[in-house]
This record gives structure tokens, sequence and C-alpha cells, in this order.
């Protein structure tokens, strides 16, 4: 995926605004430009003389990208189709994976070139909620409502702004006459100001809308007992404690008998250091293990050829125990045995497997002791506290209180974290450092957005490199250059470093996020994605849009300055052609090169070839499942939305290729989800309500842009009828985010108490058989089954009967708070879905350091039929545990694992914090 969105942002950033103007402007040769009439009035024939070109070439432009798009498109479904049925690792991985719990797993699909499209569709997205994550579900609802918002768009804006646009008398041509620039008459503008607010209405209300289903979806998804009984849900992580709190009897006193367990995050350097080299040796020992045993087979199996070797096993049986190395040292010389240097070039050269065992019998009794020392409380405490209560009730209210009576301390205060989520180092920020980094990295991120175009416009230079030599002659070497190498300069490497430029920014800005104090990996997403939707608006949308109008209009803008305003009214709306081109290839490249997942697949079936040389490596590739991130994702995409919107007014046409773009990408992203990705970072879902509130950018943005063309135009009724109505939206957005952000943040006490009730009615069978009966026959509509497909037992089907009748479309839709509130919602999330039960040794040290629970890894080596492995095991299993069981080599001497049990014995059980 983010090969082909980087290749996309750099097909944008490579707008028109570099590509002519460079040497025109500086050596001003437009001399037909300015001998034009380029008056701009009231003029019915204006149109022609401000287009930039005598005919706008925007249906030439258009059909010019959709043509090599739609060919591309069409390869990669193909190519798609094709190797679906072959390579089920890659493309549906989640149906079989032996690290999924079976609660996890999706339903096969047929194995036909196209009959598996029917199963597909049959699966509802509440799928992903059930058996993938909450975040996943809610990427594809939001663009599901991005794709629903454009739809109705266009249902209000073509029946009456196209007639009124293709009549408007500009003399625009092509898709240009469509749009806002076309217009001549005043009055017209009326038609465009009442359009706009039906539909920035319409736009409001859908995240009015969805924001009150997401509340009532997370107050049911948290307090489902699914989630409810697991740790995390009962824990809260408090930062910047003052040291004199830092005592774990005086936060007992403070928190009283409602404390279940309690950890005080420790500076554990020293311990983390030893833990770091310890896993090093390990591996290291592992690996050389492996080659020890691979060579002897190698040599085995060359022997046999040569007639010379034992065509059969060796019993081995009675001289495991003997000296070490003695199986190994019949087929490998002592010479050819696994070596390193202690220090590069210079260091002495060591046996690698024994000098690892030396080391790991030095570092284990080191780390045990001190991991007892740090479990007793005996190290230095950092400024942060996770503190486990007996039920979720109460972690929410220690949660929603004030903990601390100074500012900034014990706070910010963040309930639900995964230990496996928590940034550690991280923790040992205080009050102070916590609000100067985040002064000095939002502060750098802002400047990283504003002159991030002085890298773009480098590369930029790149691609119009040729115009540059004819301006500056010290440049003119470059004319010497082969004529190949010259276009590869000047057309392959800009976009080549574009894309680059474009991958490195999400990593940029999640090393901000970190270095800002966020103290787990779901706020860095959450940043992140703050951050990313920033520079998406800004640079993508807002530089690419303003250069592009301007860049059709420089030469007049040259000649005549002082029409520059009317110039660039005229030319922004038709800066919407570009986007029209962007939609089609967002929708069509990114959907089917993001099902294609060519890049997987070359890694996964060539290139692990060469990398995966230990049947640990081989394994860790097969069973990992590609991730997303949350906060890179969204921002994406919701700035489509707010493209589409911005222009659903001044140039109505580009909501109908938004509406495709985005649903061909829900589709892509629908596959994804189902068959391919997995959730490693869990937000609960509030990337959503995030992304809703991004959306409405596009709104503002439009109506800022309509008040400054109907200025231009001298339009004053259209610009007071729009000032009032940009006055009502901002009135109106203020309200709705007061009412509805505690409830993103808190869970209600009202629906503890009325879950717990809803329990007991569950439990009860006979009095919950007896209430589902006589809904029924009211004709209530009975319990929907969403859990899983076709499932014969389904913890849904003891539900009571849902709290209301089935509501036609349009009450369900105008009326959120009644069809989908909490009752209704919490038949939709997973129940049942497994037993949360920790282990005493996984409850001990959940909230501690990784160093401080990390236990000795167990080493896996490939077996072979000379008893290598099993001497080699044997000796090692003296200082840390190793196994060569479930791996082995094939007749060519490879090592390979047995995918068929699909948990070896270096498998672990997730464990649901």
């Amino acid at each position: 995926m983010i090969s082909f969105e980087a290749f996309n942002n750099a097909l944008l950033r490579r707008s028109p605004a570099g590509r002519i103007t460079l040497r025109d402007v500086i050596e001003r040769r437009a001399p037909s430009f300015c001998n034009a009439d380029t008056t701009v009035g009231e003029d019915q024939n204006v149109g022609s003389a401000t287009s930039g070109d005598e005919n706008s070439p925007s249906l030439s432009s258009f059909i010019s990208t959709l043509v090599p798009t739609l060919v591309i498109a069409v390869i990669f479904m193909t190519l798609f189709l094709i190797l679906r049925r072959r390579f089920k690792r890659n493309y549906q991985p989640r149906t079989y994976l032996g690290t999924l719990r079976e609660q996890e797993r999706s339903p096969d699909l047929p194995t036909g070139l196209f009959n598996w499209f029917s199963a597909f569709n049959k699966i509802p997205d509440s799928y992903v909620l059930n058996h993938q994550s909450l975040d996943g579900f809610l990427l594809l609802r939001y663009l599901k409502v991005a794709c629903a918002t454009c739809l109705v768009g266009c249902f209000i804006t073509w029946p009456v702004l196209f007639p009124v646009n293709a009549t408007g008398g500009a003399g625009q041509q092509q898709l240009d006459i469509l749009s806002f620039s076309n217009i001549t008459n005043k009055n017209r503008y009326y038609a465009h100001v009442f359009i706009a607010w039906i539909f920035f209405s319409f736009v409001f209300y859908m995240v009015a809308r969805e924001s009150i289903y997401y509340v009532n979806l997370r107050q049911a998804y948290l307090l489902s007992p699914l989630y409810a009984s697991r740790m995390s849900s009962r824990t809260v992580l408090f930062t910047s404690v003052p040291t004199e709190y830092l005592n774990e009897g005086i936060l007992r006193r403070m928190f009283g008998k409602h404390v279940k367990n309690l950890w005080i995050a420790n500076d554990c350097k020293e311990i983390e250091e030893l833990v770091e080299e310890r896993d090093k040796v390990a591996m290291k020992l592992e690996v050389a293990e492996t080659k020890l045993i691979k060579l002897a087979t190698a040599n085995r199996l060359k022997s046999m050829k040569r007639g010379r070797g034992q065509g059969g096993a060796v019993d081995t049986t009675d001289d495991t125990n003997g000296e070490s190395g003695s199986f190994a040292a019949k087929w490998v010389p002592t010479k050819k045995r696994p070596t390193h240097r202690l220090k590069p070039i210079i260091g002495k050269k060591v046996d690698t497997i024994n000098w690892c065992r030396s080391e790991l019998e030095r570092l284990i009794p080191k780390i045990d002791a001190l991991q007892e020392s740090y479990r007793a409380g005996n190290a230095k405490f950092i400024p942060s506290v996770f503190i486990e209560f007996y039920t979720q009730s109460e972690a929410q209210s220690a949660f929603q209180s004030l903990a601390h009576h100074h500012a900034l301390h014990m706070s910010p205060r963040f309930i639900g974290v995964n230990p496996e989520e928590v940034i550690w180092k991280n923790l040992k920020i205080n009050w102070a450092s916590r609000v100067i980094r985040n002064i000095l990295t939002i502060s750098f991120v802002v400047l990283l957005i504003i002159f991030w175009s002085i890298p773009v416009g480098f590369v930029g230079i790149l691609s119009n490199i040729k115009s540059l030599i004819g301006f500056a002659s010290w440049l003119s070497w470059l004319n010497d250059i082969p004529s190949v190498i010259f276009g590869i300069v000047q057309g392959l490497l800009p976009t080549i470093l574009l894309a680059v430029l474009m991958a490195l920014l999400p990593i940029i800005l999640r090393l901000m996020a970190k270095l800002g104090g966020c103290p787990s990996l779901s706020a860095v997403e959450l940043r992140t994605q703050n951050f990313y939707f920033m520079f998406q608006v800004i640079q993508v949308f807002l530089v690419t849009t303003l250069t592009s109008a301007a860049s059709a209009a420089v030469f007049q803008i040259i000649c005549k300055p002082g029409d520059a305003p009317n110039l660039l009214a005229t030319n922004l709306p038709k800066a919407s052609n570009f986007y029209i081109s962007y939609f089609v290839l967002q929708g069509l490249t990114i959907s089917s090169g993001a099902v294609l997942g060519i890049a997987g697949l070359v890694v996964g079936k060539i290139l692990s070839k060469i990398l995966d040389t230990t049947p640990r490596k081989q394994y860790t590739r097969f069973a990992s499942l590609a991730g997303l991130g949350w906060g890179t994702v969204f921002p994406i995409y919701t700035n489509l939305a707010v493209i589409a919107i911005t222009y659903s007014i001044i140039a109505p046409l580009v909501l109908g290729f938004a509406t495709i773009g985005l649903y061909l990408i829900y589709l892509a992203y629908r596959y994804n989800l189902l068959f391919v990705f997995n959730a490693n970072i869990d937000t609960k879902g509030l990337v959503y309500p995030r992304a809703l509130q991004q959306t409405t950018t596009g709104c503002y943005l439009s109506i800022i842009c309509l008040i400054g063309l109907f200025g231009i135009k001298a339009a004053p009724g259209p610009i007071v009828l729009m000032v009032i109505y940009l006055v009502f939206v901002i009135l109106f957005h203020v309200s709705l985010n007061s009412a509805l952000n505690p409830l993103l943040l808190y869970l209600p006490k009202s629906l503890e108490a009325e879950e717990e009730a809803l329990l007991g009615i569950e439990d009860g069978n006979s009095a919950g058989a007896t209430t589902t009966t006589t809904t029924a026959e009211k004709g209530i509509q009975p319990s929907v089954a969403n859990n899983s497909i076709d499932s014969p037992t389904n913890p849904k089907d003891t539900m009571p009967p849902a709290p209301h009748k089935k509501p036609n479309f349009v009450s369900k839709f105008l009326r959120p708070d009644i069809y989908t509130d909490y009752q209704t919602l919490r038949r939709l999330v997973p129940r049942g879905f497994a037993d949360i039960v920790y282990d005493p040794v996984v409850e001990r040290d959940a909230y501690y350091h990784p160093a401080i629970a990390s236990q000795t890894p167990l080493l896996w080596v490939p077996r072979d039929e000379m008893g290598v492995s099993r001497q080699e095991c044997a000796h090692s299993a003296k200082v840390i545990p190793m196994t060569d069981e479930g791996a082995g080599f094939d007749g060519k001497g490879k090592v390979v694992w047995d995918e068929g049990v699909g948990r070896p014995p270096i498998w672990t059980e997730k464990i649901y914090y």
C-alpha cells in the first residue's frame, strides 16, 4: 500500500506549476498573451480571453488519464484473480493461519476466478468488527459514509447547478462548462448559495449522526463482557506522578480498597541493555547452530551423491551427551565451523557456538537476579504508575476523577492501554518536559508542512531540467550526457525521489508524535492522524490547487497584474479538472494495487528464500500479517472527502468521480480487512470521530472559497447569505462538539447499570425464552446473529429481542438516537469470542517493563538425520532451552518447517490484555 500511495502522491505533487512556466516567466516569453485582449468584465466572451489556452483541454486531459489508468487497473485485477487461487498465504491468510484463533478467522472463499464474488458480498462489514478490530470496521464505515455523502451530493447539486453553470454564458469549453467559472450573471450565484446551504447542512448532519452512532457503538463495545473482562479495561495509567506519590502505600490510600494491582514504572536501562544483549547472543547462537547443521547436511548429501555416504539415518541415541560437536565433526571440519570476530576486522576470532554459550551462561543468571530485584521494588522509580482495579466501573471512576491538586500532575491519564503498546521510554517524562516536547514537536511539524515545498520544488526543477538549462548556462554540460541518462534524470528520477519523500513523511510524523511524549502506540497514531491530515490538506490539496490555478493564468497576471483576482476566480474552479483525474487515479490504481499486493508477493516468494535462513525467520514471515497505520490511512481518504466537498459547489462534477473512487477503495479495503490485514494497534475506534471532524474542513474551505469568489465578482447578496450561514455552522459545530466530547472519552454510570440488567436478563434462560417468543408474536425484529457465518451455536442467539420494531430507511436515518442506540448496537459487538483468563505469572508481570517480564527465549533449529541437531540441543540446553522439533531439511538440503502444524515450538498464545 505505501508504495502505491507514495507513487500517486508523487504524481499529484508534480502539478502543472513548474512544468511550463519556469523559463517563460523568467525570460518573459509571452508576447502573444500580452498583445491579446485580456480584459475581464461583464463581456459575454470573457471566458475565451482568460482560459489560458484558447480551448480548455479538460476533457482530453481526463481521457488521457483515464485510459492508461484503466489499463493498469485491469492488468492488476487480472493478475489478482489469477494469483489469488495459487497463493493463499498472500491473498487469504486469515482463513487458515494457526496463529489466529478460530474466532478470528474468516470464512473460506470459492477458488474459481469469479464465483467467489457472491460469497464475498454476503459477508457483512460487521464481520470485521467481530473477528478483526473496531478500527477496521470503522474505516470501512467511513469510506461508505464518505461515498454516500458524495452520492447524495450529486443528487442535490447536479439537477440545479449543472443547468445553471452550463448556461452561464462565459464561453467555457468541455468539462469547464459545468463549473462555477462559466457564469457571468451575478443573480445565478443565489443558486449556488442555497444549494450550498442544503448540501453542507447534510454533511454536518451526517457528521452528527455518525458521531452519535460511534458513541453508542463505543459504549456497547467497551461495556461488553468480552472487553470489560480484559485487564486493560480495568487499568489506568497515570503519568507525571510526583516523586512523593511513587509509593504503593500512598497510592493505595488514595484510591482505596478498589485497587487490585499496582505497578510503579522503573528506570530499566541496565536490565534492558542486558536483556537486549542476551536476546542478541541467543539469536546469534541459533543462526550459528542452524548453519552448522545445514553444513553437515549439505556435506552428507554430497557424500551420498559420490556414493560414499550413508544412505539412511544414523542412530545416535546413545551418544548425544558425548563431546560437544562430535557428531558435527564427522561432516564439518573444525575450520569450517561458524566463527566471528569480537570486534570488526581487528577483533579476536572465536568459535561462535562456544562463545555464545559462555556468554549466555554469564548473562542469564544475572538477568534472572535483576528481574527478581526489580519486582521487589529495588529500583529507581520514574513518574508513571499503572493501577488495576477490580472492576471496570471503579477504573472509570478513577480515570474521570481529578487525581492531584496541582495542575498537570498525575495527568494526562489513560485507560485501556495494552501493555504491548506502551512506549516505555516516554513514561519517564515529567509534566514540564512534556509541555516543552509538545511545543517543539508541533512547531517542527508546522514548519515541515510549510516548507515541504522546498524539497518538492527541487524535485520539480529536476523534472524541468531541460528548461532550466536554457536559463542557467552553467548547466549546459548536461546537454552532453547521453539522451537515455538525461531522460532518466528528468523523467524517472524525480518520480522516485518524490515517492521516497512521501514514504518518509509518515515515519517523520510518527517520530515527532513519539518525541512529543505519547505513552502508547495508539496515542501516537491519533496524534499522527492530526499531523498527517494537516499535511494532506495544506500540501496535497491547497498548495496544489492554488499553484494549478495560478499557473493557468500566470501570463495574463504578468501582463495585467490588476486583473489577478478576476483571473484567479476564473481559473480556480477549473483546477478541479486535476482532481477529477486524481480521483480516477486513486480509485483505479489504489484499489487494484491494494488487492494485488505485488510487493508482499515478491518479498514473500523471492526475497524470503534468500533472507529467511532459519526456521524462526521462516515462521515469523509466514505467521506475521500486515497491519495498517491508522494515523496515516485515515487522513488520505479524509482528504479525498475534503476535496470532493470543497469543490461540490464550484465544480460539482467532482462529486461523481469521488463517489466512484471512494467506493472502489472501500471494496479493496473490505477484501484486505476480511482476508489479509491484521490489527496491530487498537485505538478503540477513536480515529473515526477525528476523521468525521476533519471532514468538516471541506465545508469550511468551500464556504470561505465561495465568499471569496462572490467578493471578487462583486455579488453582495450571496456574500451576506454565505457569511450568515458560516456563523450558523460554526455555532452548530461548537455546540455539537461540547455535547459529544465527554462521551468520546468516558463511560457513563447509567449504562453500566443498564448493561448489568441486560446481562441478568440474558442469564435467565427461561425468562429470556418467554420474552423472545412474546416479542416475536408481536412482530418485533428477532435477534440477528452477526458474530459468525453459518454458526450452529451463536452466543447472540441467547440475547433478548431487539428493543425496537424494524424501522424503515427514513426513520432509521433521521433518528439515530433511537434506532442506533446502546441496546441496538450492543447486539453488533463481539460476544462469546474467547474466555479471558490470565495465568498468575502473566497477571503479575502484565505492566512491568518487558525487560523485567522477559523470559529466556527458546531456540529452534532444524532436525537432521545424522543426530547433529539432537546433540547440539542437548549441549546448548544446559545454558538455554533449544529444540529441533517441527523443522528439518528437504531433499535438496534446504531448511523447512512444518507449515501444516501451524503452531511450532516457539509459538505463544496471544494474550488479550
